[in-house]
């Protein structure tokens, strides 16, 4: 047997019909290259939600509703995550000025990217659960550190200056390409600012798999259960980009809800720890069997949606929401003039 409830044979031919899928809406792109309009991204988008709630009924209906409400929460969670992605994806396309006709490359690129080092980091992490209990302490206290951080702004400055070290020895032309890596100007081969792209995108995709892996194993344990939920969430995040791309600037209480939603995975997994201690420095190595330790799936689904749907309706329908994202659209226009600016410098 695979996941309680689930055989292997399901497991396997599910996570290939998945990766199917997950593959054909990235090459459609190299196919049939485009800018989707507001009403195609918005029907892909709707049928792959659709997939991930259908997915979720057979897991119930199979398993028991345990592992169909751990499918629902682990692919929220990485959903919200994701959405959070694509918002840093829009702020790289700006930084670098990327034309919107290469856009779709360079995010087939970035959901490649996730999914890989997504595939990496569950592996690994199944493993050393599997071995370690203890580690629910690490994972914990890590999501606690990562919800702090969430709500700062400095992350942005200091990945830029991280990519410019790491590029500062490569000969970077000033204009694209189309989107190669490279070019030859007068006789000369560069790279293309192309390369800082994929850069910025790739070490952003590593990040975000430190935050969202240890976030969904927070909910279940289940390696097969975090993989799907990843593939879902994925899923149609190319369209999403360009259905979404003018509502980022409206969610301004996202990044709010995502570091709520972190704290309270992170408390989850301290108290999951504390409930399987067998550290001999915490209660003499004894388990803690306190009720209230023991934070039920159904709840945690629930406060999930809920922090979403708050944070949507007070960005979107409020005056707070409002006056914040005028706000941030001010400082996105003065940043930007700043840049133009050193530009011509």
């Amino acid at each position: 047997m695979g996941t309680h409830g689930l055989t292997i044979q399901f497991e396997i031919i599910a996570l290939v019909v998945l990766c199917a899928v997950l593959i054909a809406d990235l090459l459609y792109v190299t196919k049939r290259p485009h800018i989707p309009s507001m009403k195609e991204a918005g029907i892909f988008v709707g049928i792959y939600i659709t997939l991930a709630l259908i997915f979720g009924g057979i897991l119930w209906w199979q398993a028991g509703p345990q592992i169909g409400q751990e499918f629902y929460a682990g692919w929220i969670t990485e959903y919200a995550l994701s959405v959070d992605n694509l918002f840093v994806f829009i702020i790289i396309m700006a930084r670098f000025s990327v034309p919107r006709k290469y856009q779709q490359e360079v995010l087939m690129f970035g959901i490649i990217i996730a999914l890989i080092l997504r595939a990496i980091f569950i592996v690994l992490g199944a493993a050393i659960i599997e071995q370690w209990s203890w580690v629910f302490y690490i994972f914990g206290a890590f999501l606690l550190w990562t919800a702090w951080n969430q709500l700062k702004d400095e992350d942005e400055d200091e990945e830029s200056g991280l990519v410019k070290k790491l590029t500062s020895r490569m000969p970077i032309s000033n204009e694209f390409d189309g989107a190669k890596l490279r070019t030859v100007i007068d006789g000369k081969k560069l790279f293309t600012p192309m390369v800082l792209v994929f850069v910025t995108i790739g070490m952003t995709d590593l990040l975000f798999a430190f935050d969202s892996i240890p976030a969904i194993f927070g909910l279940t344990k289940s390696a097969f259960i975090v993989f799907t939920a990843n593939i879902f969430a994925l899923m149609g995040l190319r369209q999403l980009y360009f259905l979404l791309g003018g509502l980022m600037n409206r969610l301004v209480f996202l990044k709010h809800a995502l570091s709520f939603i972190l704290a309270f995975i992170g408390v989850k997994l301290v108290f999951h720890a504390l409930h399987e201690n067998n550290l001999p420095f915490i209660n003499g190595g004894k388990h803690l069997d306190y009720p209230w330790l023991d934070i039920s799936t159904g709840l945690s689904l629930l406060v999930i949606l809920g922090a979403i749907i708050v944070a949507t309706v007070m960005s979107l329908w409020t005056p707070w929401g409002r006056r914040a994202a005028e706000a941030a659209e001010g400082d996105s226009m003065t940043s930007s003039s700043d840049r133009a600016l050193r530009d011509d410098i």
